[in-house]
């Protein structure tokens, strides 16, 4: 299983021809199982314009795989992720991939990304990054 992070779901839904985009869509077309998790839905239906579009784009994200944090460990975890990345000089700057690669990394499924937060936690960390 591969998550799709929120950073290229953005460019898949403006319809925007980069790298990962074009990776995301083929992946799609294969077949292939992608999942997302439940704070990557959070983050891709907060930046819609509208509840209609919110809606639309939800029943889509509905069809695949939602990867949840679960009880406290997850969140432990996603601390433990900035500290160790702290601790060797590397910035984390978002909580939220944090989170997100807490839950990768407990499912063992790597992320397609065009986040470099994702390449600095896995840089410190077991997140295995999908090319």
């Amino acid at each position: 299983m591969i998550v799709v992070d929120t950073s290229v779901w953005i460019d898949v839904l403006n319809e925007h021809d980069t790298l990962k985009a074009q990776r995301c869509i083929g992946l799609l077309e294969d077949g292939a199982p992608l999942a997302v998790t439940d704070v990557i839905v959070t983050e891709i239906l907060q930046g819609l314009r509208s509840d209609r579009e919110a809606s639309r784009v939800e029943g889509y994200l509905r069809h695949f795989p939602i990867l949840r944090l679960e009880a406290v460990d997850d969140f432990v975890s996603a601390a433990a992720l900035c500290r160790r990345a702290r601790a060797r000089g590397v910035t984390i700057r978002s909580t939220v991939d944090c989170l997100i690669a807490s839950v990768c990394i407990r499912q063992n499924a790597p992320i397609l990304h065009s986040d470099d937060d994702f390449e600095r936690i896995a840089s410190t960390s077991k997140l295995q990054i999908f090319v």
